[in-house]
């Protein structure tokens, strides 16, 4: 026997690659239907596939989902962020505009007629005390910026008190809602040309109004009508608002009568203030107090 056929190994070597090209002929061969074995193999291979596929596919999206989380927790941080610097950067907007405001209304308190006679000092509200809201309030000018005891005290609104105390730097306004005497006030209404005079005397804090009495009981007070200061004391200038008439009626003997005032100023919400030093007296005079 020749000695090509003694060698199995090669025999063996060309028989499979006749075998393996046979079958890389039968499968690339258009055909209607595969055969079983190939039938069996593709079904096991996708019963694999679909088997791991499946749960490879929920980890993946699991922790796509973990990432997204991730995502959404950092740009909401950011977000609060921007929130937060927002709320502040609007609150300082609010409190500057409120203060910007109110400056801007205490330079119209120059449309006063009297007080070409008075020297204006703006003042700030530094303190006010709990157990006598309605009644004091300490702003940052004293001795040393030329305050003294007495002098009236006004914001853009209307008249609110006068100085009581003074310190070197400090001072201490009683206000015109005070309930005591203290405040005494020669107000007026001007009807048709013509004052009507009486005293700011009280004050009513569950109804929020001041005690316009001593009004001449012939004179024609009525709801609406507009309480200035007088300026019959020389000491508060005249025409400063005090507030509006809200009822009007007769004192028990009959012989005066009583209005109620809505004051014209805020005394919830004082921030500046102006207090006035007379310079040199007029015709007009000034108001009267204790």
């Amino acid at each position: 026997m020749p000695p090509f056929f003694n060698n199995k190994k090669l025999i063996i070597l060309l028989t499979s690659l006749i075998i393996l090209v046979a079958l890389i002929g039968f499968s690339m061969k258009e055909r209607e239907q595969i055969s079983w074995p190939e039938q069996f193999v593709h079904d096991t291979v996708g019963l694999f596939q679909y088997t791991f596929s499946k749960p490879a596919r929920y980890v993946a999206g699991f922790f796509q989902n973990l990432q997204d989380i991730r995502n959404v927790y950092e740009e909401n941080k950011v977000l609060k962020s921007h929130l937060q610097k927002y709320a502040e950067l609007d609150s300082n907007y609010q409190v500057l505009k409120s203060q910007y405001d109110e400056l801007k209304k205490q330079l119209n308190i120059s449309s006063i007629p009297d007080l070409t006679d008075y020297k204006s000092y703006v003042a700030f509200v530094i303190g006010r005390s709990f157990d006598n809201w309605n009644q004091q309030i300490t702003v940052n000018k004293g001795l040393k910026q030329g305050i003294k005891k007495g002098m009236p005290v006004v914001t853009a609104d209307g008249f609110i008190g006068k100085v009581t105390e003074v310190s070197q730097f400090t001072s201490v306004v009683t206000l015109v809602t005070d309930p005591s005497n203290y405040n005494q006030i020669s107000a007026e209404v001007i009807k048709s040309g013509v004052p009507i005079d009486g005293m700011i005397e009280g004050y009513d804090d569950k109804k929020n109004e001041l005690l316009f009495k001593k009004i001449p009981i012939d004179a024609k007070i009525t709801k609406g009508d507009k309480v200035v200061s007088s300026g019959l004391g020389k000491v508060y200038p005249q025409g400063i608002l005090i507030g509006t008439v809200t009822k009007v009626s007769t004192d028990q003997y009959g012989l005066t009568k009583t209005a109620e005032v809505k004051p014209a100023a805020n005394f919830n919400n004082i921030e500046y203030v102006d207090i006035l030093e007379r310079l040199a007296p007029s015709v007009s005079g000034g108001d009267g107090g204790s």
